[in-house]
């Protein structure tokens, strides 16, 4: 498991601040958010992340039967602070076998989402349809919140977009065809909200999806 930050964009090495220049600086990308590395998931790093995080940290709440918590990073540094937030949760899938979600809530231009939906980033641009109608909602934070299908991804999952509270939201799910939990009106809730129910969230083993 990577002991370092790394590009958001692309997961390569970055640079820290220095006397050259004065954010985190990637060879490929310029200057972004480092993501910081991934930790095994417990309501303890859960917690160090929503403390931390200037951006919604969303999670289906409660969680659908079955599921578990698995993992969650985050994209910032201890001045900026979490400037994107990613939180996975596995359990059955609607159509049996294992499904993942993969729920990122990130500034313009950070480049977290399109990297983890697998397409050309920073953020969904064209493969988003928005003059069409979108495929689905969620509730976040207790507000609609429409969703579109971005189109590009790999065909190994299915992937959404939208805003919600000003900001990015991405929902990747694997495998392509457990993408039809996204049609059940989920549920989201900041944990920066939340309260001490989250003390009982039950956590699985850390995906692999947040390291890829």
């Amino acid at each position: 498991m990577r002991g370092e930050p790394s590009c958001p964009k692309c997961g390569g090495r970055v640079r820290a601040p220095g006397l050259f220049a004065d954010s985190w600086q990637c060879d490929a990308h310029g200057s972004v958010h480092p993501l910081q590395p991934v930790i095994p998931p417990s309501v303890e790093a859960l917690g160090v992340v929503v403390h931390r995080s200037q951006v919604p940290v969303w999670m289906p709440w409660p969680l659908p039967v079955g599921w578990l918590f698995t993992g969650v990073a985050y994209a910032g540094d201890d001045r900026s602070g979490g400037r994107a937030t990613a939180v996975a949760c596995s359990g059955p899938g609607p159509l049996g076998g294992l499904g993942e979600l993969l729920l990122i809530a990130e500034e313009l231009g950070v480049g977290l989402g399109a990297r983890y939906a697998g397409i050309d980033g920073p953020d969904p641009g064209a493969g988003m349809a928005i003059e069409k109608p979108p495929q689905t909602k969620v509730l976040a934070a207790g507000r609609p919140t429409p969703l579109w299908h971005v189109n590009g991804a790999p065909q190994d999952r299915a992937v959404f977009a939208g805003e919600a509270r000003g900001l990015w939201l991405w929902a990747i799910v694997w495998p392509e065809q457990s993408g039809l939990l996204m049609y059940d009106e989920l549920v989201l809730t900041d944990l920066r909200d939340a309260g001490a129910e989250v003390e009982l969230l039950p956590c699985g083993a850390l995906t692999p999806r947040l390291l890829g």
